[in-house]
């Protein structure tokens, strides 16, 4: 009798086993599809914040083909739901008559107590959200906000003048590295 339990629960433990291992590694790859190198430029980024974005077929084919631009695009909060107004979306090609409004404004998913704290932030400050980026990460597009605030001209020139001078730092570096 003994024997035929112990045959028994090795095979249970196979069984659990394959299971076990037949299970994939989670992977978190990020694709970065669009960026905002304006953003950094005009504003100082006072925080970054992950959102996801309601899109249409049409519009997701159309992101990952790379027909989007963030340069004007700026994020408002309207009855406590946050939208991302004046990101510019291609015309997917192959979508024909279910075609999507290049410049519509789409609704942005965050928690409730992070649009109601953002809310706050914009009201009393004067900043304003911005995306940086939007990126595919586990399948779906999400952008990346930053609450924001403008910088002057003598901001933007004496980042500038940080990045020569870090530029040169480098070239002479890798110039004596060889």
């Amino acid at each position: 009798m003994e024997s035929k339990r112990g045959a028994n629960r090795h095979l249970r433990c196979d069984i659990v086993v394959s299971v076990v291992m037949a299970k994939a590694a989670p992977t978190d790859a990020v694709k970065v599809l669009a960026r905002n190198k304006k953003a950094r430029h005009e504003y100082h980024v006072d925080e970054i914040i992950e959102a996801g974005i309601v899109l249409v077929g049409s519009e997701v084919k159309s992101i990952r083909a790379g027909k989007v631009t963030l340069v004007d695009a700026f994020a408002a909060i309207d009855r406590g739901e946050a939208w991302l107004h004046q990101m510019d979306i291609g015309v997917y090609t192959f979508a024909h008559q279910r075609n999507h409004d290049p410049r519509r404004k789409r609704k942005l998913l965050l928690h409730r107590r992070e649009i109601d704290r953002l809310a706050g932030k914009i009201r009393e400050k004067g900043s304003t959200l911005v995306p940086l980026s939007l990126y595919e990460k586990k399948g779906c597009v999400k952008a990346e906000l930053a609450l924001v605030h403008g910088k002057q001209s003598w901001d933007k020139r004496e980042d500038s003048k940080k990045r020569e001078s870090q530029r040169e730092i480098d070239r002479a570096m890798a110039s004596r590295r060889r």
